[in-house]
């Protein structure tokens, strides 16, 4: 599963739209109160995150995607707020975006008691942008589209996605040939033509068409009707029955919802379109990008209020689903192998981790693997890099290179997995892969060992090999200088 993440880093998403900013105050309901008869909420948290095409934004970052965010604000608290929250994410450029004191920046405010939902207060702009300001963001908007990879248009309908706006970014999108993702809110989606995909759910594509989508039969007359009207692909999201991708020409691709539990729907779709924009614009064919934005939806919609997926958390869920277990040795990246540990975890297999240089493998490695494999399920050996060996042990080493290391690791018995770390210890790796087990040499005393204190603090435990006496590279790579120097002086 590993090909669906290649490029992702550098894939630039356009996001276009409303953007907002969702705000969660949560609490416990203990009593009715006596002024009215509704819940008093004790408040127990407050917590802000990006809504709307700034959550599409969020997801897409997150994600580890780069993105031009265009839209409008006002200069208010808001604003100041979502921008914070943007600049946390990191990758999400905010030039795009027209600020200006004729605008308000949407502000969702939502009050929960033991996790449900009571009841939302908006604050917001309702009706069209400023004629001026709706120009300037048209224009910003023209030039995004040009630098992406993709364009998303997040319509919400609260303004920003005008008929200007709209006319700009197809016609930049037509001229440099990119593509454009719509998530609609309009009644007409063929005031989206010239859109490559238009994702509606049910509800809006029935509302568009006038037909309704329950069944998959029901689904494809209304895309049908849909596709007639903005001439694009229709990626209908479905809830529980899942999503269905209706092209212009070709046979419709149906995925099943992977939703464990549905906790929170809030923000779904604008992971979905994020998701299968990202995928798209690095290159994955259109059922690979659904699968995982399919996946990612199944994931955020388990966790409270507006929420994001990471890398780690999608990878792992879609190795869950049809995954292969890795036990031949193979060398992975440290983001596979995170993913990789998690779909170990849910099969209930334990995990054992060393490392080191073994720049050349000797019997005591051999009988460290050993002895590290036995006490678990799936053994991982993290070797240093040769810059890492270098400054541990000098310019003259190492002897073999590391891709060299970790093909000859690999093949040893009991090795599961091989990953290299250039750091000069471990620590980071084993912070992010979280071991069960952690073996290091009898020369090591257990207060001593890296790492230690981040497994045994998981629930894990520290093994202390037997060493083997007399074995060690420098010893042997010693007494091949020895008995290669007097060859030399004869051959001379």
């Amino acid at each position: 599963m590993r090909h669906v993440f290649d490029g992702l880093a550098r894939a630039r998403v356009a996001v276009i739209g409303d953007l907002m900013l969702d705000v969660y105050l949560q609490g416990e309901v203990e009593r009715i109160s006596p002024e009215a008869p509704v819940p008093v909420v004790r408040l127990a948290s407050e917590r802000a995150v990006a809504g709307g095409a700034a959550n599409v934004a969020a997801n897409v970052a997150h994600l580890g995607g780069q993105v031009d965010l265009v839209g409008a604000a006002g200069p208010d608290e808001g604003f100041a707020a979502l921008s914070r929250l943007l600049d946390a994410h990191g990758g999400i450029a905010q030039g795009g975006v027209v600020v200006d004191a004729a605008c308000r920046t949407t502000r969702k405010t939502r009050l929960l008691g033991h996790n449900q939902q009571i009841a939302r207060i908006d604050h917001e702009h309702r009706g069209p942008l400023p004629a001026a300001v709706d120009a300037r963001v048209a224009e910003r908007a023209a030039a995004a589209v040009a630098e992406a990879d993709i364009a998303v248009l997040s319509d919400y309908g609260k303004g920003v996605v005008s008929d200007a706006l709209l006319a700009a970014v197809f016609a930049a999108a037509a001229e440099a040939g990119k593509r454009v993702i719509v998530d609609p809110k309009r009644r007409d989606l063929g005031a989206y033509r010239g859109a490559a995909i238009v994702t509606p759910n049910r509800a809006e594509l029935a509302l568009a068409t006038g037909h309704p989508c329950e069944t998959d039969e029901d689904a494809r007359a209304a895309a049908e009707i849909a596709i007639r009207q903005c001439g694009a692909d229709i990626l209908l999201t479905r809830s529980e029955k899942g999503m269905s991708y209706f092209p212009v020409d070709g046979e419709p691709i149906h995925l099943p919802t992977v939703a464990q539990e549905v906790f929170d729907v809030s923000g779904a779709g604008d992971t979905v379109v994020g998701t299968l924009a990202l995928c798209l614009a690095a290159g994955l064919p259109i059922a690979e990008a659904m699968r995982a934005a399919n996946h990612a939806a199944g994931i955020v919609v388990g966790k409270v209020g507006t929420a994001l997926v990471s890398r780690e958390e999608l990878l792992a869920d879609l190795m869950a689903d049809g995954g292969a277990d890795v036990e031949d040795g193979r060398l992975m990246d440290r983001e596979a192998l995170v993913a990789q540990r998690a779909w170990w975890r849910r099969q209930g297999l334990s995990v054992g981790f060393t490392n080191g240089c073994f720049d050349l493998v000797h019997p005591g490695h051999a009988s460290l693997i050993r002895q590290a494999a036995a006490g678990c399920d799936r053994l991982v050996m993290a070797l240093n890099t040769d810059a890492s060996v270098r400054r541990l042990k000098g310019p003259s080493r190492p002897l073999q290179g590391e891709a060299a290391r970790a093909e000859v690791v690999g093949a040893l018995k009991g090795v599961a997995a091989v990953v290299l770390f250039d750091e000069d210890t471990p620590l980071e790796l084993i912070s992010a892969l979280q071991p069960d087990l952690l073996v290091k040499g009898a020369d090591y005393t257990e207060d001593t060992v890296v790492g230690a204190d981040v497994v045994k603090a998981g629930g894990g435990r520290v093994m202390l090999a037997r060493l083997v006496p007399g074995q060690s590279t420098t010893r042997l790579a010693a007494r091949g200088a020895a008995v290669a120097a007097p060859a030399a002086g004869t051959a001379a």
